[in-house]
């Protein structure tokens, strides 16, 4: 019985109290007896939770009575087993590590586009103008092999703070296209979309919520294989099912 819910969410946000607040959600998240990991930073906040559906709900309750967390709409999914060891709450430099301070979420983020409106331009080949819609995958390489946008763009990164200097690489590749860049849950996407538009591409977008969003509100097409999470159901299928780990990798 899938009883066990599960949630992850982000918001680039100005956090000057990172430390303070570290002790507040970790204080919250045990007294509710739930497991997962939150990163803090100055940037903003990056979280991984699961639990019991009323605990899950009220630590996001919680959350949403601070006014710069009102608005965090969190992506969910749903397992049998408690998927994390333990509840861990860190603050770090950057909730999600580019290397790339001038890149400033919380000032502007980059236009997005919604599943919904990418699984149409991905069933049209084109954009809503007439350009050619090409997806970025952000991911980690090992990430991708499990699972990724028919044709997606794949640069072989081993880490994110790899991401900048490929996009100088192969910028030339992406101009004049519309450029979706995917990850995970948004938020790698979310960082990428904007040094994009910095280093002069100008039709870019991210995919809002990232690849769990569009398992989430479209059928999955378009896309092969399943979604590697950091969790130990390690991929989803795109009806948020935790993978047959024997099946074969696409």
């Amino acid at each position: 019985m899938n009883n066990i819910l599960n949630i992850s969410a982000y918001k680039f946000v100005p956090l000057p109290d990172a430390p303070a607040l570290r002790d507040t959600l970790h204080a919250w998240a045990l007294e509710l007896e739930l497991k997962g990991t939150i990163l803090l930073a100055g940037e903003g906040i990056n979280l991984f939770l699961a639990g019991p559906d009323a605990a899950v709900r009220g630590f996001v309750a919680q959350l949403h009575q601070d006014p710069r967390f009102a608005d965090i709409a969190p992506k969910e999914s749903w397992s049998a087993n408690q998927p994390f060891k333990k509840m861990l709450v860190k603050v770090k430099n950057e909730i999600i590590r580019m290397d790339h301070p001038a890149i400033q979420p919380a000032a502007g983020r980059a236009p997005a586009v919604d599943a919904a409106t990418l699984r149409r331009w991905l069933d049209q080949g084109v954009d809503d103008t007439g350009r050619p819609v090409v997806t970025l995958d952000t991911r980690n390489a090992f990430e991708v092999d499990h699972g990724t946008f028919t044709g997606a763009v794949d640069w072989r990164i081993d880490k994110f703070s790899q991401f900048p200097a490929a996009l100088l690489e192969h910028k030339a590749e992406l101009e004049g296209k519309a450029v979706v860049s995917f990850c995970t849950g948004g938020i790698r996407c979310e960082k990428a979309a904007i040094l994009m538009r910095e280093v002069g591409l100008s039709h870019v977008y991210q995919l809002e919520g990232g690849i769990l969003k569009y398992f989430e509100e479209t059928d999955g097409a378009h896309y092969q294989g399943s979604c590697f999470v950091f969790d130990e159901r390690r991929t989803l299928e795109a009806d948020l099912s935790a993978s047959d780990l024997s099946a074969t990798k696409i």
